[in-house]
């Protein structure tokens, strides 16, 4: 028995898996159609052995069928550097290519592959390739009529990769030396400048993009980037560019694409719809992007259906977006013409140098269609100072909690009420009732200030309402302003005589 049990060392042979191993197992998975097997055997197959083009060529092809197109031509590009003469090698470089949309490089790899091997497997495959792309001669060339330059745009896509990754000094190494080599790449400076901007260096951004503007007047794709930089330091300027940018009548898809979605960020939503809109009437096939901006024009601008189409467009192709529609935390559309709604008027308010009306317009945000949008742009909830007040009401709008226990607390949070009280009458704010607001807001600011503890929530909305629709002479009564807020006249005209000391003509 012992014997059995022994073991002879010197019969054991050590297996030393090789890249050829791993490679063979990933042809055979590749042959049942197991990519996700096949693609995990090339990885330990490609790292064994970096240099054999086969591997690499292979590797390449799974990354396509992962549609990782920009990974796959690494690769594929790889492989041809170390077998520029196999035929394969050639037909999915020619592949790769098409799927970018780079067209004159996807024809003459698919010739390439032909002249090397007339009647191979991939033949009638490269054919197709070579038919398709005459017939998007448009898309052969660049925005200068020239031959797409495979080379540089493969590395300014490499480039946006790493800017995706947050890598943006290694992009703004990499883009500075394509345009040293290409002088007139007007593209790889675009990206470039996009990469000072994320860094913070906006100057050298905007001085990249002028540049561009001078060597090549007109460029969309400066315009638009120099729009959305404008718009995030909230310059003047943007409207000179966005009134420029409105002439503009692109035909090209990409074009089309670009000028939609900038309009889109700046909040231009029915200029941004009519140029998306016209792509998908046209049959364009978008990417997640394309129908996050569609989804969020349509919506901002009326087209409820379209919205909902777009944004379960998007969830098939990213189901990540879900619960982050254009709508928000609303059961319901928004009324399309509150101001609660209506971009411009927040951002007014948001600017505004009189601290009542940024107080109104931070109430607003947390009724808002833009609340999400507002929230997360750098500059418009930033100021050097903030006051008590401002940061109590945005962070009431955030849906922060306060303290019943902090006298200074609960006098706010009836303030809030009263606001609340004012908003139920009509569930939105319209120019009919804007005037109750920027009135009561007033009176938050001064009445504040001198600790008034806002006691009577329902009294107060009512007292200011009243004062509002007699300022204006209508036709009311305290009795019927009164019913409206569930108190007595009598408690009407008490709060009317409060509020008025802190009204901006008398004297306080």
């Amino acid at each position: 028995m012992e014997k059995n049990k022994r073991i002879n060392h010197g019969n054991v042979v050590s297996f030393i898996p090789t890249g050829e191993f791993y490679y063979q197992k990933a042809l055979k998975e590749l042959q049942r159609e197991q990519y996700n097997k096949a693609y995990k055997y090339l990885q330990r197959a490609k790292g064994l052995s970096p240099d054999d083009p086969l591997i690499l060529m292979h590797y390449g092809v799974v990354l396509m069928e992962r549609e990782e197109f920009e990974l796959a031509m690494d690769e594929l590009k790889t492989a041809h550097d170390l077998d520029p003469e196999e035929p394969n090698i050639m037909f999915f470089l020619a592949e790769v290519h098409a799927h970018l949309g780079l067209f004159f490089d996807a024809r003459k790899y698919a010739k390439d592959y032909l002249e090397k091997d007339t009647h191979g497997s991939y033949a009638a495959e490269a054919m197709e390739i070579i038919d398709f792309a005459e017939q998007e001669d448009w898309q052969l060339f660049d925005d200068q009529g020239e031959p797409q330059d495979s080379e540089h745009y493969y590395q300014q896509e490499k480039a946006r990769r790493l800017m995706e990754q947050g890598k943006f000094p290694e992009a703004i190494e990499l883009l500075e030396k394509v345009i040293e080599e290409k002088a007139d790449f007007w593209g790889a400076y675009n990206n470039l400048a996009l990469a000072y901007f994320y860094i913070g260096e906006t100057e050298m951004a905007k001085a990249l993009l002028h540049t561009v503007l001078r060597k090549n007047t007109g460029n969309l794709h400066a315009l638009c980037n120099l729009a959305v930089f404008h718009y995030y330091e909230k310059n003047d300027e943007l409207e000179d560019i966005l009134g420029l940018l409105k002439k503009i009548q692109p035909y090209v898809f990409e074009h089309r694409y670009k000028l939609g979605a900038t309009f889109a960020l700046v909040g231009k939503y029915k200029e941004a719809y009519r140029w998306l809109k016209s792509l998908q009437k046209r049959g364009f096939d978008g990417d997640p992007a394309f129908y996050f901006w569609l989804s969020h024009a349509a919506y901002h601008s009326g087209h409820e259906e379209t919205a909902k189409q777009a944004w379960d467009q998007l969830k098939r192709m990213d189901p990540a977006k879900e619960g982050f529609e254009p709508w928000g935390e609303q059961a319901v559309m928004p009324h399309a013409d509150a101001l609660e709604h209506d971009r411009d008027f927040l951002i007014h308010k948001l600017d505004h140098p009189h601290l009542s009306e940024r107080l109104y317009g931070l109430f607003l945000v947390g009724k808002s269609s833009h609340k999400q949008e507002i929230i997360s742009h750098p500059n418009w909830l930033k100021t050097d100072q903030p006051s008590v007040l401002e940061t109590f009401v945005l962070g009431y709008a955030l849906g922060h909690q306060f303290r019943e226990s902090v006298k200074e607390e609960k006098a706010f949070m009836r303030a809030m009420e009263t606001a609340e009280r004012l908003y139920a009458q009509d569930g939105m704010v319209d120019q009919h009732n804007d005037a109750v607001f920027q009135l009561w807001f007033i009176f938050l600011e001064r009445a504040f200030g001198e600790q008034y503890s806002f006691r009577n929530p329902a009294a107060l909305a009512a007292a200011t309402s009243y004062m509002v629709e007699a300022a204006k002479k209508r036709e009311t009564t305290k009795k019927g302003i009164a019913a409206k807020f569930g108190v007595s006249v009598s408690t009407v005209s008490k709060y009317v005589d409060e509020l008025s000391r802190f009204m901006p003509d008398s004297g306080n």
